[in-house]
């Protein structure tokens, strides 16, 4: 899936010792695309049969043993009489959401061609498919999941088909969250962060969806293995069943499990992480010293690099004391590379982390200005437009893609939205 050398220092320690408040946000939607059946998973998850979409087709995986969920076995595809652009149009309130996707193709119509395709969000292009996908990911899918903020009432999840191919979804995940987690107090509201890797070093795939450990915001977590470099490969895993301190809190609500195991290595831990070139990256470190053998400060101290700058020097202990929970977080500007290293080097003792997260921080993209949206879809009921000219989402965005059929667009005097002149268009159904 594709989608900047400078450097932003934002580190923000971030720790708590008071005891957590229920969760507070209780939007969310779990729809099993393609079903026509509600259900509940294993992991007590409750799905909707599919809603919510503009077009499109159903059908099944060509291996449904091969799956172990029911909402990995269906899909929606679009195919090209549905039009290019198509969209599932949730209500929600404004907020900020937490949305996942699982994709998969496994031949569901026997033509062996993997589809090339868009999917965006509120009218940002976030995902890029193009075939041929590799053989684990056309067979087995993948879930892709991002951090966004619906400011209209309404999430639009749309797709945009490449030449001819439809795409496809076999299930939306949308959970509301703290609208100032991830620094959004700092970064704003006009930033969609991508999930680039979400690391529990020293555990397995946990996280709603993968087990029944619990996450408030939906997230799940990684293993960490296959992102370690050079002789990291070695690092030691310790665990804990010792309770954390700081944890399950606002606005991050980051769960006890994360900081309960970690990985250690007698210098140097480093880690790889793929990227896609031109974008900022924000960078989440989780730390606790679940090392009883560590009493004071001073007796564990590591320096923090990100692609060779030295971005933080920690001392948990120092900072929380022991099992407690300890986070920073920091803003690579302008990446011209594909990979992001992040390296923990010894200043006392061995270096040790509990979590890693990599988000691209995608810029929203222009939208058309809103009273003009009402007045298109006002027009596309009026004149009864097919599925067909996919008059579907947002008239204009993203600008990547091609405006409705019959509408051309371009940027308001202020440059802060986008306007459209409907051309002669004359509709035949």
């Amino acid at each position: 899936m594709s989608f900047l050398f400078l450097f932003l220092l934002s580190l923000a320690p971030l720790f708590h010792s008071s005891s957590p408040l229920p969760y507070p946000y209780n939007s969310s939607f779990h729809i099993d695309c393609g079903s026509s059946t509600p259900s509940t998973d294993s992991y007590n998850i409750s799905w909707l049969p599919d809603k919510f979409f503009t077009g499109g087709s159903t059908s099944v995986v060509s291996e449904p043993l091969h799956f172990h969920l029911q909402h990995e076995k269906t899909l929606r595809y679009f195919p090209l009489s549905s039009g290019k652009k198509n969209c599932y149009n949730i209500p929600l309130p404004v907020g900020r959401y937490y949305i996942r996707t699982f994709t998969v193709y496994d031949n569901y119509d026997g033509k062996s061609h993997s589809p090339s395709f868009d999917a965006s969000v509120e009218g940002t292009l976030v995902f890029s498919w193009r075939s041929p996908w590799p053989e684990s990911l056309t067979r087995d899918g993948a879930y892709s999941d991002l951090f966004a903020f619906v400011k209209d009432g309404q999430l639009d999840l749309c797709f945009y088909s490449i030449a001819t191919d439809p795409p496809v979804i076999a299930s939306l995940e949308v959970v509301q969250i703290d609208p100032l987690s991830y620094n959004s107090a700092q970064t704003g509201d006009s930033y969609i962060l991508v999930n680039y890797g979400r690391l529990c070093p020293g555990s397995s795939q946990w996280g709603p969806g993968f087990t029944s450990d619990p996450d408030a915001f939906g997230r799940s977590w990684q293993s960490d293995s296959d992102y370690r470099a050079g002789k990291s490969e070695s690092a030691k895993v310790i665990t804990t069943k010792e309770n954390i301190n700081g944890t399950e809190k606002a606005p991050n609500y980051f769960p006890m499990k994360l900081y309960q195991s970690a990985v250690t290595i007698e210098g140097r831990l480093e880690y790889e992480l793929p990227v896609d070139a031109k974008l900022d990256y924000l960078v989440w470190f989780h730390f606790a010293e679940i090392d009883s053998t560590v009493k004071k400060a001073g007796e564990r101290v590591f320096d923090v690099l990100v692609n060779d700058k030295n971005v933080s020097r920690v001392d948990v202990f120092k900072e929380v004391g022991s099992f407690a929970a300890y986070s920073l977080n920091y803003t690579e500007k302008n990446l011209s590379s594909s990979v992001l290293n992040v390296k923990l080097s010894p200043v006392v003792g061995a270096p040790l982390i509990s979590g890693l997260e990599n988000y691209a921080m995608v810029p929203a993209d222009l939208a058309t200005v809103p009273e003009q949206v009402v007045a298109m879809k006002a027009l596309k009921d009026s004149l009864c437009v097919p599925d067909r000219m996919g008059w579907n989402g947002d008239p204009c965005a993203p600008t990547d893609w091609d405006a409705w059929e019959g509408v051309t667009c371009h940027t308001n005097k202020n440059g802060t939205g986008l306007v459209n002149i409907t051309e002669n268009l004359e509709v035949k159904a």
